[in-house]
């Protein structure tokens, strides 16, 4: 998995940099990713993103943006910490070295991750990026079990009598939302199995 990363963060930043600098962005990625207490937002995360994004590739308009937005997504992440998106957006703004323009597109794509709500409201890539990092909510149960475990084992600072209504608050209010997913692939894909995890969950707590 690490390898299949590597290669294709190589072959997406070597149209914007040298190799020093795309070696040592790399090596910046990958011990942000698997640094201390990473349990879920982690290098095995991206990897499903990227393999997902491989089905609706031809989709986006913007390739590289997207892509390099969820290199750096969750790059800042703590769980005491309330502005991980802000972070890493700003993480992102000092690692990227190309057009301006895309730079802050690539802000605006992480920021959105922050509420799960559309900043670049007309684009279909700020939406598709944004069902990719949920599409976890929507696999079969023993997969989102597992993913739930992991999210517990990174706020495992807190005592259950913090977190478990702090998560129930968090599933609740994408339970009200009318759809979990913004595209059409991803609600037909995701949405109904999405629902009975979040419910099942909320049950557990």
């Amino acid at each position: 998995m690490i390898k299949w990363l590597e290669d294709n963060w190589q072959n997406l930043s070597s149209d914007y940099a040298n190799d020093s600098i795309t070696n040592a962005l790399w090596q910046t990625i990958k011990l942000q990713y698997t640094s201390k207490n990473r349990y879920y937002h982690n290098l095995a995360h991206l990897h499903n993103m990227f393999l997902q994004l491989e089905d609706i590739a031809t989709a986006i308009n913007d390739l590289d943006s997207l892509k390099f937005a969820i290199w750096y997504h969750d790059i800042a992440y703590k769980s005491t910490n309330k502005d991980n998106e802000e972070q890493s957006a700003l993480f992102a703004e000092k690692a990227l070295n190309y057009d301006v323009f895309k730079v802050e597109k690539v802000r605006n794509f992480i920021i959105s991750t922050k509420n799960h709500e559309l900043l670049l409201a007309k684009s279909n890539d700020n939406a598709y990026l944004l069902d990719l990092d949920l599409s976890i909510l929507g696999t079969n149960w023993e997969t989102y079990k597992v993913y739930i475990q992991n999210i517990r084992k990174e706020y495992k600072i807190y005592p259950n009598m913090l977190y478990k209504p702090g998560r129930k608050k968090v599933l609740k209010h994408f339970l009200e939302r009318d759809s979990l997913f913004f595209t059409e692939e991803f609600k037909t894909k995701f949405e109904n199995q999405a629902r009975e995890n979040l419910k099942k969950e909320i049950k557990m707590l």
